[in-house]
Order: C-alpha cells, then sequence, then structure tokens
C-alpha cells in the first residue's frame, strides 16, 4: 500500500489534485469538481488516449519528437494559464504616463491584484489581442460565444495613486478606417451621418478593446476636482507623485534653443519665434524643473493653464454645453459608487448617460425634460458597479478620464507593478535605457 502511495504516477495524481482543488475553489464553480475524474483517468486508468499522437513502441527518434511536442503543449497550457490568472506583459505605447512610464517600457501587469477577470470572448486566436498579426483592424476573434462577465477573488481593492491597466471605455466601436481614434470624438468632431456615411463601423465586446494605463485619482464614492491642474479629491489636495510633468512655457535667448535642450535632453512641444527671443512649449517633471529654473538662458518661465472653454464641448467631458470645463480646471463631480443613488435630472445627466446606457445596459429617454429608464419615469438612479476616475502622469499630454469619463469596474484588468525592460525607441539603433529596466511601478 505504502509503496503503491509512493508510486510515481500516484504522486503526480496527489498533487495534481491539489492544485485542481484550490483552482476550482478560486473559481468558485464546484462543478468543475467532475474533473477529478479526468485527473485519474490521465495518471492512472488510461482509458482516454490523451496523448494521440504516440505510437506504440516507437523508436528513439519518436520518442524525442513525442518529448518536444510534450514540452510544447505544456509550455502553451501553462503560458495560457499564466496570462489569464496571474500576470501579462505589456508595452507602454505613448507619452501619457512618461516620466514615471516612457514610450516603449515592457512591463508586467498583476492581475491577481485585484482579481483576474474570466475571459468573455473565448473564440480567439491565441496570444492576440483584438487585431490579427499585421493588421490595423482586422479582428482576431468571433463573438459568437460571449461568456457571462465574471471576476475571481484578488488580493485587494483598486487604491488612490494604483498604476491601472483596463479594456478603454470608448472602445465599444471603432471605425475601421481609423482605428486608432476614438470613434465618439470623430462622432463629435464630424456629425453622425458623415461617420455612418463614409466609414465602417466595428463593434468590440469589453475583453476585446484596447488597453489604456493610467493612474487611479478617485475611487467609486470620490469627489474629484482640478483647479489649475492640481487635483482635489473630497476637498483635499493631492500630493502628486514624484514623476508627474506638467508643461511649461518657457522664453529663452535667442540661439539658445539646440545647445539648452540637448544639455537637459528635454523635448519641447511647440515653439514660437520672435525678434532676440523663443517661446518654447516643453514637458518637465518636478526634478527636471529644479534643475532648469536657475539657467541664465531662461528669460521667464511658467506653468501651461489650459483656459479655453471653447475646446470643452467637442474634448472634454460630458461634451456638454452646461459644462465648461478644460483640462486644468475640471469637476467637482462625483465617482459612481457601487449601491449609491443620485437624483437625476437634465443638468447631471451628461454626466451619467452613458453609465447608465452603454456600461449598465439600459434604455434611456428624455421626453420634454423627463427622464425615462426603461420606459418607467425616474428622478433617481442606482448604480451597478464601481467606477474611477483616472489620469496620466503627463497632465498635458494624456487622454483619461477628463476627455471620456468614467472607468467600470468590469473594465478594469490589473494593476502595472514592474518593468522589465525598457527601449528608447527613439534612439537609433533601439537603445536600452537601464536606468528603467528592472524596477517596480510606483
Amino acid at each position: 500500500m505504502l509503496k503503491g502511495i509512493l508510486n510515481k504516477q500516484y504522486l503526480k495524481l496527489l498533487i495534481a489534485t491539489l492544485i485542481y482543488s484550490f483552482f476550482v475553489m478560486w473559481l468558485e464553480n464546484y462543478w468543475l469538481f467532475i474533473g477529478y475524474i479526468l485527473l485519474v483517468d490521465f495518471f492512472i486508468t488510461k482509458y482516454v488516449p490523451w496523448k494521440f499522437w504516440e505510437k506504440k513502441n516507437p523508436t528513439q527518434k519518436q520518442k524525442d519528437l513525442y518529448d518536444w511536442i510534450d514540452a510544447m503543449i505544456i509550455a502553451v497550457i501553462a503560458a495560457v494559464l499564466v496570462k489569464t490568472f496571474f500576470f501579462e506583459a505589456y508595452t507602454i505605447p505613448s507619452r501619457s504616463m512618461s516620466k514615471t512610464l516612457q514610450n516603449g517600457d515592457y512591463i508586467l501587469v498583476s492581475k491577481f491584484h485585484y482579481g483576474p477577470v474570466m475571459p468573455k470572448t473565448i473564440l480567439s486566436l491565441p496570444f492576440t489581442h483584438n487585431t490579427l498579426p499585421f493588421t490595423q483592424a482586422t479582428p482576431s476573434y468571433l463573438k459568437w460565444i460571449q461568456l457571462p462577465e465574471n471576476r475571481l477573488s484578488g488580493l485587494s481593492v483598486i487604491k488612490r495613486d494604483d498604476i491601472v491597466v483596463f479594456n478603454f471605455p470608448e472602445g465599444d466601436t471603432i471605425v475601421h478606417e481609423i482605428p486608432n481614434k476614438s470613434y465618439y470624438s470623430l462622432l463629435r468632431q464630424y456629425g453622425n451621418e458623415n461617420i455612418k456615411n463614409n466609414y465602417t463601423l466595428k463593434y468590440r465586446p469589453i475583453d476585446k478593446r484596447d488597453y489604456f494605463i493610467k493612474r487611479c485619482i478617485g475611487i467609486a464614492g470620490d469627489t474629484i476636482q482640478i483647479h489649475q491642474g492640481r487635483v482635489y479629491v473630497n476637498g483635499k489636495r493631492r500630493t502628486e507623485p514624484e514623476k508627474i510633468s506638467y508643461d511649461y512655457i518657457v522664453k529663452l535667448e535667442w540661439g539658445a534653443d539646440s545647445a539648452f535642450f540637448n544639455d537637459y535632453q528635454i523635448e519641447y512641444v511647440e515653439n514660437t519665434s520672435y525678434p532676440n527671443v523663443t517661446m518654447h512649449r516643453i514637458t518637465l517633471s518636478g526634478n527636471q524643473l529644479e534643475r532648469i529654473k536657475d539657467d541664465p538662458r531662461i528669460q521667464g518661465i511658467r506653468r501651461h493653464v489650459e483656459v479655453d472653454i471653447a475646446y470643452s464641448n467637442h474634448h472634454i467631458f460630458p461634451h456638454d454645453s452646461e459644462y465648461t470645463w478644460t483640462e486644468d480646471n475640471f469637476g467637482p463631480v462625483i465617482v459612481p459608487k457601487q449601491g449609491a443613488s443620485i437624483n437625476l435630472d437634465a443638468k447631471n445627466l451628461p454626466l451619467y448617460q452613458r453609465i447608465i446606457t452603454a456600461y449598465e445596459s439600459n434604455e434611456l429617454q428624455v421626453i420634454n425634460d423627463s427622464i425615462y429608464i426603461n420606459q418607467q419615469l425616474t428622478e433617481n438612479y442606482t448604480f451597478q458597479q464601481n467606477y474611477y476616475f483616472v489620469l496620466g502622469d503627463n497632465r498635458h499630454n494624456s487622454t483619461d478620464s477628463r476627455y471620456w469619463g468614467f472607468v467600470p469596474q468590469n473594465h478594469i484588468i490589473g494593476k502595472a507593478f514592474f518593468v522589465w525592460l525598457s527601449i528608447d525607441k527613439d534612439q537609433r539603433g533601439k537603445k536600452i535605457r537601464w536606468e528603467n529596466t528592472f524596477k517596480i511601478i510606483h
């Protein structure tokens, strides 16, 4: 008996059973315990030909080939499990989080921090996201089967200042010919008829929308306000992250441009020349500002604050003429919380209309200033899930909640926690940024 228990196959079965048991309890789907039968057959009884490709009495070359096949199958299964339930690798594609994260950083995102979200769209080409390789907008998935939403238990909840990865909330619809621009932004710019008559529209499920990465500034229930570019949460000014950056207008003496920018390795956004002086709009972190502010070539410097309300209706959330907010003067606005109710009227409806319809699947109508939800006259609404308010650390070069609103809980993928490689793609030869490689993300 003891010899049988210690048999190699029985030991493998015991280990596999323990791992599988924890996995089923994590999924909270106890019907999967029936899988014990398959485990027993795979390791002990072997009634099912699991390795149907293997021949009896194989030659040594065939054995070597079978070993390679087995190793590849195990590697693929392990990679899928790790990607689905634990970690996933992403690449930073823009400057919206610099100087915290740079364009060209390769990061790991933890899915078990907030709990992994089970895939909804299961008919998908493995190891792709939403498009086929070498195409711009050809889907790599089929929407024939959509599973119910399900998030497993995680280690923690989302906290303020967490850097989160999520599916782009406005990414439910894309213009096939212009896939990198928000459909809703194009709609506001060119009009509904123009878009529908001249372009092809495609619709994406939640888990196949583009990935975004931003810093969580407001959690469910918070009141957010941005005044002169500074963030206030529940009436208190937030301590800014160490590497947050803003745009500054700097006036340089004539002819100092090239040497100045080379000395400090600064990129400028815009420049305007006048007699004997040049004006530049540049992006600086707090540390960079301290380094350059006493340079004698600088004749003046001030932080840029966007005050042009003409920009609001088309670009700044909630895209309504009643709200004259800008990227630097925004709110106050309450971040919706699951179970919380608000009084609903024509004034605040633009703030929560997309939540009610797109994110929580209700039918909404406004008739003679009266609001109907699912054909019922209503004056209040109760939110069905939590929402979050996010900003990029590069505050004047980030498309975030100031432009498209709140992030729903069911769009959250995970927490960014580690940079495993950083490549400066602007450098010839794609130089590795060793100072940014192998670092914890804060």
